[in-house]
């Protein structure tokens, strides 16, 4: 399946999805400096484009036919870190990302974000912008740590595809998720040298020192070290500073699940902030991975709501006998 990736950033989601299979053909962001880094680690097309110029951004992706689009719109607007302010600003991509998918009309569509996204108004937006261009739309929060990522990490999935039913990847997204959240030592072992790490956190009221039995926490776009006036926390897991540090920035994109071949270049700030802005790769391939056992699945082209009027179901079964359904990947 050809793929275009938008907001791209340093390849978290391209990645995953290549590694499920998926061909990734290109791939746009605004950002110089994490495109330095997309073009170090992946060999198709990477080019910055200003996409919130929906037209012009359409005409090119288009070009390149793809049967998919993935991407993450940036989140700060949304974000329970930035000032959570939907007029105008980042929060505007999200409704040009669905206005570009709903010009290209590919088959599918992925859109990331973070999980307050759900609490919007942008949200319900682009959904209408999906609805009217005829996807089904499937939407779930997940936690990272369930998907193969040794980081407890919620974020906001919707999965959409032409002429299909809403809701239709929840069973097969469900089937995949563990059981248990993975913790560092369950991806890691002992191979960082480490049982403790310090992660700067938010505010003082909360604990700053964390154990390798338990998920990291969200990874987030800076990294800072342990103040030395640092009162350990009754929520620490270890009563003492002795001998704790912060985790690297390669340790960083680790958790984020890039593998020790992936390449980072760039000031330190820059490399922090795309490590952070990244959707881990494996919750990436986890979600492409659900993608193809639905595509798999002799039911996924069942049509199961019966509240269509006769109308609307004629052009539902015009629109199927018209396209070739064993032709998704």
């Amino acid at each position: 399946m050809r793929v275009v990736d938008l907001f791209c950033g340093c390849g978290g989601l391209s990645l995953g999805f290549q590694k499920a299979g998926f061909d990734i053909i290109a791939a746009y962001d605004k950002w110089d400096a994490a495109l330095n880094v997309y073009r170090m680690n992946f060999k198709h097309h990477a080019e910055n484009m200003d996409l919130s110029n929906v037209s012009d951004s359409a005409n090119t992706i288009a070009s390149h036919e793809p049967d998919m689009i993935i991407g993450g719109p940036p989140c700060q607007d949304f974000s329970s870190a930035g000032k959570r302010n939907e007029d105008g600003g980042r929060g505007d991509l999200t409704i040009n990302y669905a206005e570009i998918i709903s010009q290209v009309r590919p088959k599918w569509f992925v859109m990331e974000n973070v999980a307050r996204i759900t609490k919007t108004q942008k949200l319900i937006e682009a959904k209408e912008i999906f609805k009217e261009a005829g996807y089904g739309l499937s939407q779930q929060v997940l936690d990272a740590s369930f998907c193969g990522v040794p980081q407890k990490r919620k974020r906001f999935f919707l999965i959409g595809k032409l002429r299909e039913m809403d809701g239709f990847m929840e069973p097969f997204i469900n089937s995949g998720m563990a059981t248990k959240p993975m913790t560092m030592r369950d991806y890691f072992g002992d191979s960082l040298g480490i049982e403790y790490y310090y992660r700067h956190p938010r505010s003082y009221l909360r604990r700053g020192i964390f154990s390798i039995d338990e998920p990291s926490p969200t990874v987030r776009g800076v990294n800072r070290p342990m103040p030395s006036g640092y009162k350990i926390h009754a929520n620490d897991p270890v009563q003492t500073k002795e001998g704790i540090r912060p985790l690297t920035t390669v340790e960083r994109s680790y958790i984020q699940t890039f593998p020790r071949s992936f390449k980072f270049e760039g000031n330190k700030t820059d490399v922090e902030q795309m490590i952070g802005n990244a959707v881990p790769v494996n919750l990436a391939k986890f979600v492409a991975t659900a993608i193809t056992k639905y595509i798999a699945s002799p039911h996924q082209h069942r049509f199961l709501e019966i509240s269509y009027d006769n109308k609307e179901l004629e052009e539902r079964l015009a629109w199927c006998a018209s396209d070739s359904l064993h032709d998704e990947i």
